[in-house]
């Protein structure tokens, strides 16, 4: 395994982060048991969660990621040796099922902590995240911004640093990261946090892939100069580059299981993703380690987050570390990114 550091931190972690969201979904407490095994013997110190987890959201499955997390923190003893990353889940119409008081007010702040925690058998979390900016703002598949002159929310992000801060100070947090954020939601944090020398945002975590290199337009020079690194999510974008759709459709994979889940599914990826394919071939890579190695070797990763279904997933995932691409091969892979540009933002 390769390491590094959260940025401006002295936190050192694995470049591979074990993602979870399938625990309690498809995944069982003993698969999502073995996998965390497997992938700290393998030199995984990170794990990232949320309290939202299982996905897709459910009643029925909200939380269990965190309990399975913590019932295996609790078997194996191993907490003080685990970097341990959740997220706070932003305002949302459809998931009052988690919290009534949703968003990151001082109340809903308090509380989703305070469920975090004891689902996952500990006193503190080392990296606490706010999972989608809780103003209107371009995430999760919206190519553009769209601004809403009817917007309700106010500028609350000192308010929010503020108990974040707090919580740096008592302990409860070693630090806290930004996700599905934009480029000025990320400027805005560290400008609140250099003004009233607060804790500023170490990480944030944002889809990127070779489908979706969108992270790069106005995000990779913030993370480089500001210092705030990428947790890189969805590197094999729902799966799909793993080669596996390109001639079938699994029935147990997660874009046909979840087709409300559509962002992966459109003509251009799939077109995107066998000349990628051809690539991989063509220099005696699996696309699946061509496609982790390329987001494990971008300046401004700090991490790839990576998930998986089965241990034959989870193994081929963990071992893209030991890939190293040539200059030849990234070079014809922006090739391709030429001809079809971030065909899934």
């Amino acid at each position: 395994m390769k390491y590094t550091t959260i940025p401006n931190t002295s936190i050192k972690v694995s470049k591979i982060c074990l993602g979870t969201m399938t625990f309690g979904e498809q995944n069982t407490e003993a698969d999502a048991h073995e996998q965390l095994d497997f992938a700290f013997d393998q030199g995984v110190n990170f794990i990232d969660t949320a309290e939202l987890y299982a996905v897709p959201a459910s009643k029925e499955t909200q939380g269990l990621t965190e309990k399975y997390i913590g019932s295996w923190l609790s078997k194996t003893k191993k907490r003080k040796e685990i970097v341990l990353a959740t997220k706070i889940t932003g305002p949302s119409k459809n998931l009052s099922h988690i919290r009534k008081n949703l968003g990151y007010s001082k109340a809903a702040l308090e509380e989703a902590l305070t469920n975090s925690l004891q689902r996952l058998q500990t006193d503190y979390i080392d990296l606490y995240q706010l999972h989608w900016p809780d103003r209107n703002a371009n995430f999760f598949g919206k190519r553009g911004y769209l601004h809403d002159k009817n917007e309700r929310w106010q500028d609350n992000i000192a308010e929010v640093i503020t108990i974040l801060n707090n919580w740096v100070k008592e302990g409860k947090i070693r630090q806290y990261g930004l996700s599905n954020e934009t480029p000025w939601g990320v400027m805005r944090h560290l400008q609140e946090s250099t003004q009233n020398e607060w804790t500023r945002a170490k990480t944030i975590q944002n889809p990127y892939s070779l489908v979706n290199r969108t992270f790069e337009v106005g995000l990779a020079e913030i993370a480089l100069r500001e210092k705030v690194g990428l947790l890189a999510y969805s590197p094999m974008a729902f799966g799909k580059l793993s080669g596996k759709y390109l001639n079938q459709d699994p029935k147990n994979a997660r874009v046909i299981l979840f087709p409300q889940m559509s962002r992966y599914n459109k003509p251009q990826v799939d077109q995107a993703i066998e000349k990628y394919a051809k690539i991989a071939e063509k220099h005696g890579l699996s696309l699946a380690q061509m496609s982790l190695a390329f987001v494990n070797q971008q300046a401004f990763v700090t991490s790839t987050i990576i998930g998986a279904t089965t241990m034959k997933q989870l193994k081929e995932n963990i071992g893209s570390i030991e890939v190293k691409l040539s200059n030849e091969l990234i070079k014809e892979i922006n090739e391709v990114h030429e001809q079809i540009p971030n065909p899934a933002p």
